[in-house]
């Protein structure tokens, strides 16, 4: 207990952070093994655990950065069909799943780095809503590149077209991988709720690390005050791309995670609004906030499936709940009390812990 109170903010906080991660991943399991929860709560578990990790990615943009970005979805889509394809590709070769789908998400998570990259190179110099209308636009260019992109494969190797799956001439026993609107169909579900734990707990290693070491005090310093940063000799476009190439590299391993969780995937699912979901989510849970994101991706991730009961009403409350969640956390005057009474706690703990301190010195 000691070495925990011991430790500096920073490494206690990161601490919590894992902890939560995996308390809940041990509840849910746990849960799940002995049949408490039910289908369609276990089919969440997944997307959660994908949504999470897109939110933690987003965050590293949007509230360490302070960089406002779009075009998330984009890059969880790039991720997405490349480890669909990827996988399909390597079914033939490695037999095992654990291990396909390993290298699936390593592929997904090299592309959207590469999407990043040649995303980034020319539009980090921008800023605010310059930088914002170009990560929109490159999401819908994604989503209409991969809605109008046919891929198969056969003996002779990988057959693209931008017209329909004619003009791709596979041989016979040839498989279609991509089909233009209707996506990906036929995929193996590999995706696993224990991947998805190990994606949650990488991504947290990767966003938590950066953010910690000198390049990720050099990314603040840039987001907090770019001419000061720039006196000094910190190169403002270098860290603002090294944060933007990070986020969606996580996001397209996110996004195969997603992907190989069903036996299709469309493009129109990695639209504009998939986008504004998860930037919802960083803002929900806090501007910077990983553990807030945390928490905020899971339940925005679970209440439109549980009021999916109230019909047409449901996307209504939900909305209503964002409203009232926001306005109360905008509110200084609520904030300023929940203050004063985790202060009041505080003090109560460190005074009992005073007593107990006397206490063992008097018996000595």
């Amino acid at each position: 207990m000691d070495a925990i109170r011991n430790m500096d903010k920073t490494t206690r906080s990161n601490l919590i952070t894992y902890g939560m991660v995996i308390v809940a991943f041990a509840v849910m399991q746990g849960l799940s093994s002995i049949g408490a929860i039910g289908s369609s709560t276990k089919g969440l578990l997944i997307p959660i655990c994908a949504y999470i990790s897109l939110g933690i990615s987003l965050n590293l943009v949007v509230g360490i950065s302070g960089e406002l970005s779009l075009g998330h979805a984009g890059f969880m889509s790039v991720g997405a069909f490349t480890g669909v394809v990827v996988s399909s590709l390597l079914s033939g070769v490695v037999a095992n799943g654990a291990l396909r789908f390993l290298l699936a998400s390593l592929a997904a998570g090299g592309a959207a780095a590469l999407a990043g990259v040649l995303v980034g190179v020319p539009v980090m110099r921008l800023q605010g809503d310059y930088l914002a209308i170009v990560t929109l636009a490159f999401g819908e260019i994604i989503k209409n590149l991969l809605n109008n992109l046919w891929l198969g494969w056969d003996s002779e190797g990988l057959h693209v077209s931008m017209r329909n799956a004619n003009d791709l001439s596979l041989e016979a026993g040839g498989k279609i991988l991509i089909n233009g609107p209707q996506g990906a169909t036929g995929i193996e579900r590999l995706s696993t709720f224990t991947f998805g734990f190990l994606l949650i707990i990488f991504t947290l290693i990767v966003v938590l690390n950066l953010v910690n070491s000198r390049s990720g005090r050099a990314i603040m310093a840039v987001r907090d005050n770019r001419i000061a940063a720039e006196s000094v000799g910190i190169s403002t476009t270098k860290y603002r791309l090294m944060a933007f190439v990070v986020s969606a590299a996580l996001a397209g391993m996110a996004g195969a995670l997603y992907a190989m969780n069903y036996s299709s995937i469309v493009p129109k699912k990695f639209d504009f609004n998939t986008s504004i979901n998860i930037l919802v989510f960083v803002v929900l849970g806090g501007m910077g906030n990983i553990r807030g994101g945390i928490i905020s991706a899971t339940l925005l991730t679970v209440l439109p499936e549980k009021l999916r009961f109230l019909g047409d009403l449901r996307m209504l409350i939900y909305a209503v709940v964002l409203i009232m969640v926001m306005l109360v956390s905008n509110n200084r005057a609520l904030q300023a009390t929940l203050q004063s009474v985790v202060e009041r706690v505080r003090r109560r703990r460190d005074d009992d812990d005073l007593v107990l301190d006397a206490e063992k010195g008097g018996d000595a």
